[in-house]
């Protein structure tokens, strides 16, 4: 197929942008050369119609609410697949066989103890530190203990340190955890699979033994595949551009757990609890809250309904709705948060105002409920995200230190004084 290209023109002169097509159909202008052809640069604030690189990772189709990883749909990968498969598949492009799958998984348990020296840390941490900050810091001090990962020891050291940063982060998760409550930690076993290990060291007590049940371990593995990735996300793209300066794989990620800890990308299902709890609290009164939401000269904003990319129902909804709903029967919870949430959904998208406004329930709307009915706290909601979000990073980060790119630097346009105002 032929070159094919857009032609800009101005003050008479025409330049050729080459246009590129993506393997489902995105179209692009490339404007590399654009700057030196023109003296001219595009401005696009908050990056809203800018490509800012090329990935074979994650493909999202917002009007059709598609999303899929490395090809694979996501409703197969829920149906089919594990958390650590899914996490394999982002990180090497194609789903593991059992070999493949066991080593993993070893690789996994082996690189799940955390460095004695590092639990000590948790100690100087002030009484009621969010857990994201906590995560964000230990993280960045893995660079001090472990060798440097960068383009160099790629090939051999990914793998490594994908498990030890997903196994880690996990038990530093539940140790956070523990000690927020005044509890003993409980370390790893090595004869339990990564999200039984997780709920263990999360629930487990001296005096009130854990029991794992098979119906909590498959929905958590749902909500962390549906988590894994989400293509060039606030958060993707502080790992890329971070990463971009060859800093190394370990605080390249906690830039990742900095930008997630934001209200507006990553504590978006702990204000959806929160807004439930509202609603509840006030009488359960939904149409009450569905007036406010459409008042513009209301302070009040329905959470959980709305996304970026999405212009339908977003697919991860779709899924998690019915295993939140199927999953506190199966637990016999009887959440009177849920009975609010669906008459919410309901009433929304029997709405004009939310249809016209293709505001449709994310998958930040049922998945808060789902880890209450765990037994989460609201505050860890976060960090559950970005469990389940680091092998998307990570996967980022090798596709992009591997292609050569460039240290990111976007141009502005200055619009402050001259030196003749001065």
């Amino acid at each position: 197929m032929s070159q094919e290209y857009a032609k800009l023109v101005y003050n008479g002169k025409e330049v050729e942008l080459p246009l590129v097509r993506g393997t489902m159909g995105e179209v692009a202008l490339d404007i590399s050369h654009l700057r030196k052809e023109t003296g001219m640069v595009t401005i696009d604030p908050s990056f809203m119609n800018t490509a800012s690189c090329y990935s074979k990772i994650t493909f999202i189709d917002g009007e059709k609410g598609i999303l899929c990883y490395r090809g694979i749909p996501i409703e197969k990968l829920v149906e089919n697949t594990r958390f650590i498969e899914t996490a394999y598949l982002l990180l090497h492009g194609k789903l593991p066989n059992v070999e493949q799958s066991d080593k993993f998984s070893n690789l996994l348990t082996e690189n799940s103890l955390l460095h004695e020296d590092m639990r000590h840390f948790f100690d100087r941490f002030p009484r009621g530190s969010h857990p994201m900050s906590i995560m964000g810091t230990m993280q960045n001090a893995f660079s001090t203990f472990y060798s440097n990962v960068d383009s160099l020891s790629l090939k051999e050291a990914i793998d490594i340190s994908a498990a030890r940063i997903m196994s880690t982060f996990r038990t530093m998760a539940a140790f956070a955890y523990k000690r927020s409550i005044g509890e003993p930690v409980v370390y790893p076993r090595h004869d339990l699979p990564f999200c039984a290990n997780f709920l263990n060291m999360m629930f487990d007590s001296p005096v009130r033994p854990y029991e794992i049940n098979p119906n909590v371990v498959k929905i958590l593995n749902s909500l962390l595949i549906l988590h894994a990735d989400h293509e060039q996300n606030c958060s993707t793209t502080a790992v890329r551009t971070v990463g971009s300066a060859q800093v190394n794989l370990y605080s390249t990620i906690s830039a990742g757990i900095a930008a997630l800890s934001g209200p507006l990308h990553g504590g978006a299902n702990q204000a959806v609890i929160e807004m439930l709890q509202r609603i509840v609290r006030d009488g359960g009164n939904v149409k009450k809250y569905i007036d406010r939401a459409k008042d513009k000269n209301s302070s009040f904003r329905l959470m959980g309904f709305g996304h970026r990319v999405y212009k339908t129902y977003d697919p991860r909804a779709r899924l998690i709705k019915k295993q939140c709903d199927d999953f506190l029967k199966q637990m016999s919870i009887n959440d009177p948060l849920l009975d609010v949430a669906m008459q919410l959904e309901e009433t929304a998208l029997n709405d004009n105002y939310f249809i016209e406004r293709n505001l449709y329930p994310n998958v930040d709307f049922y998945s808060g409920i789902i880890y209450r009915a765990m037994g989460i706290p609201e505050n860890m909601f976060t960090v559950m995200f970005a469990l389940a979000r680091l092998p998307g990073w990570i996967a980022h980060w090798k596709e992009m230190i591997g292609s050569k790119t460039k240290i990111t630097r976007p141009r502005q346009i200055y619009i402050g004084k001259t030196p003749k105002q001065n």
